[in-house]
């Protein structure tokens, strides 16, 4: 009996917990509009705000970076004491007047041991963009060789050609396309 009853208390607890629990609540009803939709859109505008003003960010980073390393570029140059050369129009060969410049060159990679330089081969805008490459690698070789005969070391010595990708003068003058014919001689890292 104490058995029965004890199932009985458990039943109707478990009843009455059903009972309180499962019964729905009333829905509170409103005659406002939802402002959901508003807090989406201000959101959504938010976000697109804010991914304008990253990209704006990003892009004058980038454009700092790039200014940054052309300062640091001729920063390095002239600060380690080399000089370009210049070449003849369709010429890789240096110049006698360019001659006395790559001794002091050499000169100053003597003094300087552990120097490593970037000899950078360029060219004016006429030709073709595989041709102007190719000139530019043989001046830039052509420098090269010219400072290991000054007993300069080889390894020390890079070369890369830009062709007429980095012109120092845009005009289409004879004066502008002689100061494009070059191999900049850069420190390298």
């Amino acid at each position: 009996m104490k058995r029965t009853t004890a199932v009985l208390s458990m039943l109707i607890l478990v009843m009455s917990i059903f009972a309180l629990y499962g019964c729905p609540k009333s829905a509170d009803v409103s005659s406002a509009p939802e402002s959901q939709p508003q807090k989406v859109e201000a959101a959504a505008a938010d976000t697109a705000k804010a991914a304008e003003m990253q990209k704006a960010e990003e892009t004058a980073a980038a454009a700092k970076a790039a200014e940054d390393e052309m300062a640091k570029e001729r920063a390095a140059k002239e600060a380690s004491g080399l000089q370009a050369i210049y070449f003849d129009f369709d010429k890789s060969f240096v110049r006698d007047d360019a001659k006395a410049v790559m001794k002091a060159n050499a000169e100053w990679l003597k003094a300087n041991p552990k120097a490593k330089i970037r000899i950078e081969g360029n060219c004016d805008e006429r030709g073709t963009i595989e041709y102007n490459q190719a000139l530019g690698q043989r001046r830039a070789a052509s420098a090269k060789k010219y400072l290991t005969d000054m007993g300069v070391s080889g390894k020390r010595i890079s070369l890369i050609s830009y062709g007429k990708e980095k012109p120092v003068c845009n005009e289409s003058t004879e004066d502008c396309w002689q100061k494009n014919r070059r191999a900049d001689l850069v420190a390298a890292e």
